[in-house]
């Protein structure tokens, strides 16, 4: 099945944390909390102005980004339980060490 979001709204996957610290405790589920970090899935065009211009998202789909803990509509698509987001509820993309260092030199 095909999924694709509408206007600003992003289709996202939770990354989920690991069960163990360094220390090698183990987190059990009821003490665990909703990872804020996910993969973008699929996103929709853009956001239209009052002109009736689409300016189109910065997030497209595989990247990996950090989200607000209360945003977004729960949704299970597939037996995955997914989560769609509007692009403002969007706190950041997560880059990569390789892709930033390449880019990231002056």
């Amino acid at each position: 099945m095909t999924f694709r979001p509408l206007h600003d709204r992003i289709l996202i996957k939770r990354i989920e944390e690991k069960e163990t610290v360094k220390g090698g405790i183990i987190i059990p589920d009821t003490a665990k909390e909703k990872p804020q970090e996910a993969e973008v899935i699929a996103v929709g065009h853009g956001k239209k102005t009052e002109e009736g211009k689409v300016v189109p998202l910065d997030v497209k789909a595989g990247d990996r980004i950090l989200f607000g803990k209360y945003s977004g509509t729960e949704i299970k698509l597939a037996d995955e339980e997914l989560l769609i987001i509007r692009e403002e509820e969007v706190l950041g993309i997560i880059e990569s060490a390789k892709h930033s260092a390449a880019g990231g030199k002056r």
